[in-house]
């Protein structure tokens, strides 16, 4: 698969990231935290959506820039602790 960033020019941005998502929950039954790399490769496909087209900017497959970034922020905090 593509790097997160090359999904920023999907249509819609980081579509295939949000279904990766939803591939990976639907194999694991529903378990999140075996997904967590899909999760976090959607996460980074949003930043660079942001980062590219500025938080004005919106994708259905992208959360919030705000809560993007609380989300990226836990996310790392959780994966430094494991």
């Amino acid at each position: 698969m593509p790097s997160p960033k090359d999904d920023v020019n999907a249509t819609p941005p980081c579509h295939p990231r949000a279904c990766a998502i939803q591939d990976c929950l639907t194999r694991n039954n529903y378990n999140e935290a075996r997904c967590q790399g899909a999760i976090k490769a959607l996460y980074e496909c949003c930043a660079a959506f942001y980062e590219k087209h500025g938080d004005a900017a919106t994708s259905p497959s992208c959360p919030k820039p705000d809560l993007l970034r609380l989300k990226m922020k836990q996310l790392n905090m959780s994966s430094s602790s494991s």
